[in-house]
C-alpha cells in the first residue's frame, strides 16, 4: 500500500487555475496534490542577443521556491545564490517547453516562464513544466490575437510527471514520503503525442531492472496523458 493510499496507477488530483495574475501575459497555478507551483509568462519583444537577426525565438525558465514551501524555512536564494539543483531545474524546464514551440512563428522574441513554487510535496519540477506550459500557451495566443503572429506558435502540449520504485512497487506521481523513500526515482518530460523529450532516472541504493523501467514509462505514458486532458481543459 502507497503511503497515501493511490494504487500503483494513481496520480494525485491535478487541478490548474489560469490566469490568476492580472500583470502576467499567462498565468497558471497548479496542483499536484500537496504540490502548488504558480506559473507566469512574460513575452519580451526583444530575442536574447545571440539569436538577432536569427528569426528564431526562445523560451526560457526560472525557477524557485518560497522560503516556506517545505516543512522547514529555506533562505531565499536572491540572499544566498542559486543552487545547482535550482539552476538544474529551470533548465530542464526551458528545455522542454522548447520542445514544443515553433520558435520561426514565434518570431524573434522571447518569453520568460517563472515557476514559484508555493507548497511542495514532491513533483515541483514535473508540475512546473506542465503548469509552465500552459502559462506559455495563454501568453502566445495573446501574441496571435495582437497580430504579432500569424499562428499560435506552441505546437506540441508538453507534460511531466514522476515514477519509481517504492517498496519494490513500481508507482506513478510520487509525493515526498515515497519520494524521499524511493529506491528509484525518474522523471519522465512526454508531447501529447507521445515523443519522448527527456528522462532522468536514478538508483537511490540497489539498481533497477530494464523491466522495471519499462513498468516506469508506460505509468509515465498513462499520466501524460492525463495531464495533458488538464491542460486542454485550462485553455478551453
Amino acid at each position: 500500500m502507497r503511503p497515501s493510499g493511490r494504487q500503483p496507477d494513481e496520480m494525485r488530483q491535478v487541478t490548474i487555475e489560469t490566469g490568476v495574475n492580472r500583470h502576467a501575459e499567462g498565468s497558471a497555478l497548479i496542483t499536484f496534490g500537496e504540490t502548488r507551483v504558480l506559473c507566469t509568462a512574460s513575452i519580451d519583444a526583444k530575442a536574447p542577443p545571440w539569436l538577432r537577426n536569427s528569426g528564431l525565438g526562445w523560451v526560457t525558465a526560472e525557477y524557485g521556491m518560497l522560503p516556506r514551501a517545505t516543512n522547514t524555512r529555506n533562505r531565499r536564494e536572491a540572499k544566498n545564490g542559486q543552487t545547482g539543483r535550482t539552476q538544474e531545474i529551470q533548465r530542464l524546464i526551458g528545455r522542454a517547453l522548447r520542445a514544443g514551440t515553433d520558435r520561426v512563428i514565434m518570431g524573434e522574441r522571447q518569453i520568460v516562464i517563472d515557476c514559484d513554487v508555493l507548497q511542495a510535496d514532491g513533483g515541483t519540477r514535473t508540475a512546473s513544466i506542465t503548469g509552465g506550459w500552459v502559462a506559455l500557451h495563454r501568453a502566445a495566443q495573446k501574441l496571435v490575437e495582437a497580430g504579432e503572429c500569424v499562428e499560435n506558435p506552441i505546437t506540441q502540449h508538453i507534460a511531466a510527471v514522476s515514477c519509481g520504485v517504492h517498496g519494490g512497487q513500481v508507482v506513478l506521481d510520487l509525493d515526498y514520503a515515497e519520494d524521499s523513500e524511493a529506491g528509484t526515482d525518474a522523471n519522465f518530460v512526454i508531447t501529447g503525442d507521445g515523443g519522448m523529450v527527456e528522462v532522468q532516472a536514478s538508483a537511490e541504493g540497489a539498481t533497477f531492472s530494464e523491466a522495471e523501467f519499462h513498468d516506469m514509462l508506460a505509468l509515465a505514458k498513462k499520466g501524460v496523458a492525463e495531464l495533458v486532458a488538464v491542460q486542454k481543459s485550462a485553455i478551453g
